[in-house]
């Protein structure tokens, strides 16, 4: 079990938020109130972390206003057409990348290019993608991963003991679906919200190597 604290002190290769106090105060305000504990994070310059179980629409802001608290600096992708005026600057200043699946290299090849656009960043991507019961989780942010060169950091929200933390990192081998048990068999001791697993149904029966 981790040594988890209400806000432990970030290690020094993280990303940090720089000059955004009010979001600080925003987030620490909420993160107090609501008893959440996060655990120690991993001293990583450039990551792509997972989240789960996703199993609410406050999966995102107990996460990012434990983050602001901290002073973590998170990322997060989406769609261009979402980062239009007036919501775009917020969006940006949120942490947000704009996409465009149409253009050449898709997703993954501009995610890539952002991380080599930066010494320090986390991207936080959701693998389940909603918050039902899926079949098969979304590989994207492996092949983000892969291609960006960068570890994956598994991070959790353990609702029953309102619990934030995260496993160790580890770089995306050659073998998808070796990576995939891997995470899978570190999410079976995490539930979300109403007990949901953040498990595939594809993954609940096989056996733990």
């Amino acid at each position: 079990m981790q040594n988890l604290e209400k806000f432990p002190k970030l290690p020094p290769d993280v990303p940090l938020i720089q000059g955004k106090s009010l979001l600080r105060s925003i987030g620490s305000i909420i993160a107090h109130s609501s008893g959440w504990r996060i655990g120690p994070v991993p001293n990583v310059a450039k990551a792509v972390v997972v989240a789960a179980p996703h199993s609410s629409n406050w999966d995102g802001i107990f996460g990012v206003c434990g983050a602001f608290t901290l002073g973590l600096q998170i990322r997060w992708m989406g769609k261009s057409q979402l980062f239009k005026w007036p919501l775009s600057e917020l969006f940006l200043a949120f942490g947000g990348i704009k996409t465009d699946r149409s253009l050449a290299g898709g997703v993954v090849e501009q995610i890539a290019a952002e991380f080599d656009r930066n010494d320090k960043m986390w991207l936080v991507l959701a693998p389940e993608g909603t918050r039902r019961k899926v079949e098969k989780w979304r590989t994207g942010f492996w092949h983000i991963a892969k291609r960006a060169g960068v570890p994956i950091i598994p991070g959790y929200l353990h609702y029953p003991d309102k619990r934030i933390g995260f496993g160790e990192a580890f770089m995306p081998g050659d073998d998808l679906e070796a990576d995939l048990l891997k995470l899978y068999n570190f999410y079976r001791q995490f539930s979300g919200k109403n007990g949901k697993s953040g498990l595939p149904t594809s993954a609940e029966i096989p056996a733990q190597t």
